[in-house]
């Protein structure tokens, strides 16, 4: 199991915890994945995928340890990331589009133009078939992944910064700066609100009906989601909380929590006492400014997957440019003490030249 990280000092952080042994996280790897900070990170069962405010996804392959490639497509920074199974990944950017991709040969299967302004945030539904996006636009967007194209657009009053499905699919939640909507499928409406004190950094299910909330603060908050009752609340940190994240391991409810003050935290939840808070796994002091976190789990039994049936691989566009493949090795390293301003694998000005050319390429084909 690996706890990875990213921050504005551009640094990829992976931690390898054994819960066998005490969840103490040792040092495995620093590297420099990107020329600007980075803004989401994403998992599946082999794959860490990471996003910047550069334009570019990079991906690393987690059981080889190397560096697999890059997705140049966006134009504008990445702001979300999401896989669906094994097979497909979505992403959005600043540049308003969402892209579907092949997870097995890297290729851009879609690419939809999401929204007037910044995609901000999206959520794939447990089936695969449907997918929520937020933007600046003030709109929430249903889509069919089925056929690839719009299904349902709702205006909203504010923009949008979060939009989640819950882990069955039958609800999900909009967040407006410092307030969750909370939705129902199947009447599209809402059924209930929680308002915070202040902005929502990041949410997390933990259960079809526990919502776990974080804001610009230091306190985690446990809600009941259809009676919109705070259950539990607790300092997790000593700054902000940038990122959510949780899983289940051997019957216990894990939470993982990221903060500007440079710590990633696992507490164990207990679902059957949750008013009491939750106790603290293990901790870790990256000395970084961190901006996103994910779990990678080493093997598919340990954790609940979603079943790789999504069926967006019908729509390949045969225009659309592949990834530049450059495998390379990752830093994976003895050195425990190296901070943010440490390694650099990855030269920042290749990167850049190659970014480049590949928008160069891109443009000259749309021209056609």
């Amino acid at each position: 199991m690996e706890l990875v990280g990213g921050c504005y000092e551009q640094i990829l952080f992976g931690f390898a915890v054994r819960p066998g042994q005490n969840w103490t996280p040792i040092p495995d790897f620093t590297h420099h994945a990107h020329t600007a900070s980075l803004s989401a990170v994403a998992v599946n069962n082999r794959y860490v995928v990471t996003g910047s405010r550069d334009e570019t996804i990079q991906i690393y392959d987690m059981k080889k340890k190397i560096e697999h490639g890059a997705l140049l497509h966006h134009n504008g920074t990445i702001t979300c990331l999401e896989f669906y199974g094994n097979a497909h990944l979505l992403s959005g950017a600043e540049d308003g589009l969402i892209c579907i991709w092949d997870t097995k040969r890297w290729e851009c299967l879609k690419s939809i133009k999401a929204h007037k302004g910044h995609v901000t945030s999206l959520s794939i539904h447990p089936s695969g078939k449907l997918a929520l996006s937020v933007g600046t636009d003030k709109t929430l967007r249903t889509w069919n992944l089925v056929e690839g194209r719009s299904a349902f657009i709702k205006n909203l009053k504010q923009n949008a910064h979060i939009v989640k499905w819950s882990p069955s699919g039958e609800k999900y939640v909009v967040v407006v700066n410092n307030k969750v909507d909370v939705y129902k499928l199947e009447t599209a409406s809402v059924s209930g609100a929680i308002t915070t004190e202040k902005r929502i950094s990041s949410v997390r299910f933990i259960t079809d009906s526990l919502l776990a909330i974080a804001g610009d603060d230091e306190v985690i908050r446990l809600y009941d989601c259809d009676s919109q009752k705070c259950l539990c609340e607790f300092k997790a940190h000593e700054n902000r909380i940038k990122d959510i994240y949780s899983f289940e391991k051997e019957g216990l409810q894990v939470i993982v929590t990221a903060s500007s003050d440079g710590y990633i935290k696992l507490w164990s939840l207990d679902l059957d006492k949750i008013q009491d808070s939750p106790s603290l796994l293990c901790e870790v002091n990256t000395k970084a400014r961190l901006t996103c976190l994910a779990v990678w789990l080493d093997r598919p039994s340990e954790t609940k997957e979603n079943p790789d049936n999504a069926t967006t691989s019908s729509y390949v566009n045969e225009d659309e440019q592949p990834l530049i493949t450059r495998k390379k090795k990752v830093c994976w390293t003895d050195n425990r003490d190296k901070s943010a301003k440490g390694d650099r694998q990855v030269t920042p000005k290749k990167r850049k030249s190659e970014g480049a050319q590949q928008r160069k390429k891109m443009k000259l084909q749309s021209s056609k």
